[in-house]
């Protein structure tokens, strides 16, 4: 029994459980599982990832504090690795992994005291000090009861005892023992023969351990403890507070490697990303991840660099490309674009075996989400296979959602910012960029071009009518349209969902249904008899599908991974699956798109205009622009509730501050319609933004001039 030292309650231990948050704790233990969930820790940060901040709480245990829990954003930290931080353990899962929150105490005397926490229980620092003082004198204490050293025989005694043992066989005495009997009294004894023998070995060369052989990643598992040798390329190099962390990546795998010095201090120097090299080390496993303690490290050169070179790029030239095309369903638009599907699948899965990090930039639409989960799911289970880190899906993959259908040089300095430090500060290769259901027309060439010139590669997968400039400006363009193709009944999720079934074969069976969720109307017959085939009925799809919309709108710059996995593949207690989850979100989604509606008819202007009925809304008045639907979501539904009732062609024209929409029965090229309003209003600052399916963008004061024009151009257009 001891007494808390905070208020002096008699406890088991040194403090009382209502003032254990009062306290910092230095953690002693040597596992995860020894730590106290809601106590504060001293840490030392290990370094950054886009999600949180790894630190290092003791020499043992490391945790990920998550940006979530941040109470500033991640980027304003001005933590450095190896820098002191005060955290608390939220919780510590059953693999291993530690969930930290943030301390608004980030100096020790902002607590009321200090603990030592060993793993078993908790001590003051002056008493286990004492405690490691007195183990260590201990240990250097003479063991007790040791014999004390016979004392040699005097000289006489020696010549006594071998005078009585009679003489010697003469034949016997070159291998007998000689004994020689100084005068001062010490004797010395040699046998003839082992000095021989001594003479011999030193002259000898020492043998030669035998060299390692080869092994790979895929392999280590079944050798730990065991010291085995890899071959393959560096794809990633971290600076940790203790080693430096080499990640080595072969035709098999990869797996982080340990290498130390000193405390925070480099290892290996000159060895750095895209280098080929020869690692010896031991097979430990680290926080429940496989890791190599690294002995030798080698840069290999000449023909050993070739050796190894090449047997990675023909595996990976084996391994990547898909051994033929199968598509999920007959879909002329997406027949016209097998190639490039393979040619996506192909970079997707190349970048998944040389450890490159893949980001997937996508509309924050229901299209957009759906079509880039696809992605996901065909990637992630690579990425679990090709690395031995549990937490490898959160830094060699991520979703972010874009402001619009546009990859524009917003969106791109934010990726070559966020590369650029990961290159830095965590040793990543740059990234392959995976654009959907955006990015394909020429408003996106400069985001591109900025990638370009880190020689980052990007891939487009857009259902949209590109432009020929893309097929330049990036490494792979799916889009149907400069096939020639028709894709005025296309969605960008129905080629994002080839290209990941070409990714992953294993997931193909999860992604049949989700091209029909992608479509509000007129939806390919194939594609409905996929998803009722896998157990979707139309209310089931069309719930999945409206309850993406609605959370895509909320927090649209993040990629709500768990929940859009739980409405789309249904979650691993099945809720999702009976769909109650999807249906209540659903039902949401319906009523506010009913009041949004109903105020939006009411207050629709109806105008002809040579032939043409045009039904046009004053965005800017009678919408609610900062809540759901969105502008373009509402126009959607509203088009095509009010064509039905029009025997004539039809326009839906929405007019806010400064942005155009329009939606018709007959396609529109909205670049021709954006030039034609230029040269009637040519000081509107008119430009379009998303090509011949894009918007009218123009200055707010010529908002009257640009709405007179618009419908004068689509009257002569399409009447």
């Amino acid at each position: 029994m001891g007494n808390c030292i905070i208020c002096g309650t008699a406890v088991d231990g040194a403090i009382c459980e209502s003032h254990e948050e009062d306290v910092v704790f230095e953690f002693r233990g040597s596992a995860p599982s020894q730590l106290t969930p809601g106590r504060y820790y001293r840490g030392v940060v290990d370094g950054y990832a886009d999600f949180g901040v790894f630190v290092d709480i003791g020499d043992h245990v490391t945790g990920l504090l998550h940006r979530s829990e941040l109470d500033q954003r991640l980027e304003s930290l001005d933590w450095e690795p190896g820098d002191e931080v005060f955290v608390q353990v939220l919780d510590v899962r059953d693999n291993g992994n530690v969930d930290l929150g943030w301390s608004i105490r980030q100096r020790e005397r902002e607590f009321r005291g200090k603990l030592i926490d060993t793993g078993d229980t908790e001590v003051r620092p002056e008493d286990f000090e004492a405690e490691a003082d007195e183990d260590t004198t201990e240990s250097e204490a003479e063991p007790e009861g040791e014999d004390e050293p016979e004392e040699e025989p005097a000289a006489g005694e020696l010549q006594t005892a071998a005078d009585e043992a009679g003489p010697t066989d003469d034949t016997a005495a070159p291998n007998a023992a000689e004994t020689v009997t100084s005068g001062s009294g010490s004797v010395a004894t040699e046998t003839p023969a082992a000095s021989h023998a001594t003479d011999d070995a030193d002259d000898a060369e020492p043998e030669d351990e035998p060299a390692l052989k080869r092994t790979t990643v895929e392999s280590i598992d079944t050798q730990v403890g065991t010291v085995v040798r890899l071959e393959g390329e560096i794809t990633g190099v971290r600076q940790t507070s203790g080693p430096t962390v080499f990640e080595l990546s072969d035709e098999t795998g990869s797996v982080e490697c340990a290498a130390f010095k000193e405390a925070g201090v480099r290892a290996y120097p000159t060895v750095d990303v895209g280098d080929v090299v020869a690692l010896e080390g031991e097979v430990e496993r680290h926080n429940g991840d496989l890791q190599i303690e690294t002995e030798t490290l080698d840069v290999l050169e000449g023909e050993d660099r070739e050796t190894v070179r090449n047997r990675l790029e023909d595996a990976i030239e084996r391994e990547a490309r898909p051994a033929e095309i199968d598509l999920l369903a007959e879909h002329d638009p997406v027949t016209a674009v097998e190639s490039g599907i393979a040619d996506a699948a192909t970079a997707i899965r190349r970048a998944v075996m040389e450890a490159r990090p893949i980001v997937v930039r996508h509309g924050a639409t229901a299209d957009g989400y759906v079509a880039g989960a696809a992605i996901e799911r065909a990637v992630l289970p690579l990425i679990r296979e090709k690395h031995t880190q549990e937490d490898a899906e959160y830094h060699y993959f991520e979703r972010r959602p874009l402001d619009g259908r546009v990859y524009d040089m917003d969106a791109a300095t934010n990726d070559v910012t966020s590369m650029l430090e990961a290159r830095d500060r965590h040793g990543e290769q740059l990234p392959l960029v995976v654009v959907v259901d955006a990015g394909s027309t020429v408003e996106s060439v400069d985001g591109y071009d900025l990638l370009s010139l880190y020689d980052a590669k990007t891939v487009v997968i857009d259902d949209s009518r590109a432009d020929d400039e893309i097929t330049d400006a990036v490494s792979v363009a799916v889009a149907p349209s400069l096939a020639g193709a028709d894709v005025s009944n296309l969605t960008s999720t129905a080629l994002a969902s080839n290209v990941a079934a070409h990714v992953n074969d294993d997931v193909r069976a999860d992604l049949e249904h989700l091209p029909a969720i992608s479509y509000w109307e007129q939806t390919p017959e194939a594609y409905l008899e996929l998803a009722t085939d896998a157990g979707y009925d139309e209310t089931a799809i069309s719930e999945r599908r409206e309850a993406v919309a609605l959370e895509s709108f909320y927090q649209s710059y993040k990629d709500k991974r768990e929940l859009v996995i739980d409405l789309l593949f249904g979650s691993e207690d099945g809720t999702s699956r009976d769909g109650d989850l999807a249906a209540h979100v659903s039902e949401q989604f319906r009523a506010k798109l009913e009041t949004e509606l109903e105020t939006a008819r009411e207050n629709l202007q109806i105008e002809q205009v040579d032939g043409l009925t045009a039904a046009v809304l004053d965005t800017a008045a009678f919408t609610h622009r900062y809540n759901f639907p969105t502008t373009t979501l509402l126009l959607d539904a509203l088009h095509r509730r009010q064509r039905d009732d029009a025997d004539e062609p039809f326009v839906t024209l929405g007019v806010g501050d400064d942005e155009l929409h329009v939606r018709a029965t007959e396609q529109v090229d909205v670049r021709q319609l954006g030039d034609e309003i230029a040269a009637v209003a040519p000081d509107a600052g008119v430009r379009v933004v998303g090509g011949q399916d894009g918007h009218v963008e123009f200055l707010p004061g010529e908002r009257d001039a640009v709405r007179e024009a618009a419908l004068e151009a689509l009257g002569d257009t399409l009447a």
